[in-house]
């Protein structure tokens, strides 16, 4: 199997040498209206500049500061509403699992089952993931480093499943601060496709009183980087309101501002893989 490239039905693919891909949307599932238009919107947009592109939203958020914090509509209706985006959109989605009963019923639906940074050496989790058949996309924890992505990777193929995308989403740094580390990125693209979560990035984990933090002003300026080195993808979380937003607000984007954000990222990203590429000893 080419693990280089990751298809899915319908020609979309991830590669590092191809257009990037996007995967965007919400980050969880708050109710059907604000689901339909984040969706709408990004569908529209994406139709407009020619991106491929992929649907992105949880149905359930397991990791949170707080217990009081917002989950969303849990598996059954969470999945009915994306099938739900899927029918009227015609796009292909992602979501989210964190318990291994949850990956066959997530795989029905979505074309992508993303596994969480936390929970991504949860070997349960992971083999349970892999035995879908699904592409699954791999948040790289903040705590690893980009070589012992390798080791998910191999429990992955073990399990029947070379259908791998790895997602940079920043690493721990210190206290309620994240860093990208761009050399780590470029290192991953010899394993697997890599996307970078462009607005998880951004948090500041533990940043608020029950709740992270985030850096939305600088979600330009940090995207522009990351899709500088040439990658496969772009992962990105936008809404309505972000100030509003019941998951990770300080990192969305506003939607009035995604049709400029991703005109400049296109325009990176055609312009680093339109250059040879450098042999340098």
């Amino acid at each position: 199997m080419n693990s280089s490239v990751v298809s899915l039905d319908g020609g979309i693919r991830f590669s590092n040498d191809d257009a990037f891909v996007l995967i965007g949307g919400m980050n969880v599932i708050e109710d059907e209206a604000t689901l339909m238009e984040v969706a709408g919107e990004f569908v529209q947009l994406t139709a407009d500049l020619g991106i491929p592109y992929v649907f992105k939203a949880s149905f359930d958020k397991a990791n949170r500061s707080s217990i009081n914090s917002f989950r969303g509509p849990g598996l059954e209706k969470g999945l009915a509403m994306l099938d739900a985006v899927k029918r009227r959109f015609g796009v292909p989605v992602l979501t989210d699992v964190h318990e291994p009963h949850q990956a066959a019923p997530a795989a029905e639906v979505a074309d992508i089952i993303q596994l969480p940074a936390f929970l991504a050496r949860q070997t349960d989790l992971v083999t349970a993931m892999a035995r879908t058949g699904a592409v699954i996309n791999v948040k790289k924890p903040q705590f690893l480093a980009p070589q012992e992505m390798k080791h998910i990777i191999s429990k992955c193929r073990e399990a029947g499943n070379d259908r791998i995308i790895l997602c940079e989403r920043g690493t721990s740094f210190g206290y309620n601060n994240l860093v990208v580390d761009m050399l780590g990125m470029d290192q991953m693209k010899s394993l697997a496709p890599v996307v970078f979560d462009a607005t998880h990035a951004l948090q500041m984990p533990g940043g608020r009183a029950d709740s992270a933090g985030g850096r939305r002003q600088q979600a330009a300026a940090l995207a522009r980087s990351g899709m500088a080195i040439g990658i496969a993808g772009l992962f990105l979380e936008a809404h309505p309101d972000p100030e509003q937003a019941k998951c990770d607000g300080p990192c969305a984007l506003p939607l009035h501002a995604l049709k400029s954000y991703l005109q400049q990222i296109q325009a990176v990203d055609s312009m680093v893989k339109s250059f040879k590429p450098l042999e340098i000893a």
